[in-house]
């Protein structure tokens, strides 16, 4: 169900933390259009590499309302919602190319397709976002395949090369 059926417009609903499937469930048993955009990202743990759906906007969701036709302060204290995101005491709308372009982006699955991350070259200075060497600063040394950058990193006043997923550093 699209939200501009019936006269309805999408909004934004901040939701508890980690709670964005429950409050999705939870608002479309009320009876209102729920679009909850979600990637698939890469996760590692214990040596183990796995795929994951993760919200694309954590802790939020687009919900289809009719102002005018449904109770839409029910909202408020549905079971894993926080609230309606609101200007003053009326629900702040969002645009419907805002919607409807990220449902273009989504592939056969339902996930949307996030762009890849600019190539790294030998040379790039980057900084470490995510893991054991968060926020050290390395020069990539070569890219080993699509998702993984060979870094050399400064340790102990000598140079250690170590690889890195490519998802973890950025350009400094």
């Amino acid at each position: 169900m699209m939200a501009t059926e019936c006269g309805s417009r999408w909004y934004l609903v901040q939701t508890q933390v980690n709670a964005e499937a429950k409050a999705a469930v939870n608002l479309g048993r009320q009876g209102f259009a729920v679009y909850l955009p979600r990637y698939l990202k890469r996760r590692s743990h214990a040596r183990k590499v796995e795929t994951v759906a993760r919200p694309l906007f954590p802790r939020y969701l687009f919900v289809g309302i009719n102002l005018a036709a449904q109770r839409w302060r029910a909202i408020q204290s549905t079971l894993g919602v926080s609230h309606l995101v609101c200007w003053s005491d009326k629900p702040a709308s969002v645009d419907d190319a805002v919607v409807n372009s990220l449902k273009a982006r989504e592939d056969e699955s339902g996930f949307i397709k996030l762009v890849s991350r600019a190539a790294f070259s030998p040379g790039d200075r980057v900084r470490i976002i995510e893991g054991a060497f968060t926020n050290s600063l390395a020069l990539v040394e070569g890219v080993s395949d699509q998702r993984r950058v060979a870094l050399l990193l400064d340790l102990l006043g000598r140079k250690v090369r170590v690889l890195v997923e490519a998802d973890l550093i950025a350009a400094v």
